[in-house]
């Protein structure tokens, strides 16, 4: 997370310590229907559509719909978030779909109950190629 900072530590845009690595080739990151991202590193191929993104980090090919709130999380490759779904403060690994109105690091009891891992930080971790149920 120190990544989004004003001034991060490990500073991606440092030209004197280049990163040598093969470039994802998708298009730009992609906002419509007045989707936002603040403080927020979006990755090419990312589609914001109407969703709103604060002090996260997506990587590349993510989709938020509408009214989706992502805020303080780490959004992995392929990662879906449907229409008014909520994710605080939450990791979420490649291949993750949060189905619309659904909700991961809100309630933490929620969280562990469906399997997930929240960290004693209150990180909650949801593993790879996951479709996330509704809380019971």
């Amino acid at each position: 997370m120190d990544l989004v900072s004003v001034d991060p530590v490990f500073n991606l845009y440092n030209e004197e310590w280049p990163i040598w690595t093969y470039p994802v080739q998708m298009p730009g990151a992609k906002f419509v229907l007045k989707g936002t991202a603040t403080d927020s590193i979006v990755s090419p191929g990312c589609i914001i559509s109407g969703g709103s993104i604060d002090d996260s980090v997506l990587s590349p090919n993510v989709r938020v719909l509408e009214k989706a709130d992502v805020t303080d999380s780490v959004l992995l490759s392929n990662v879906r978030i449907g229409k008014n779904a909520t994710i605080r403060r939450a990791i979420l690994d490649k291949n993750v779909v949060v189905p619309d109105g659904g909700e991961v690091g809100v309630d933490h009891e929620a969280d562990r109950a469906r399997g997930f891992t929240v960290s004693d930080g209150g990180v909650t971790v949801v593993g790879k190629g996951v479709t996330v149920m509704p809380p019971s």
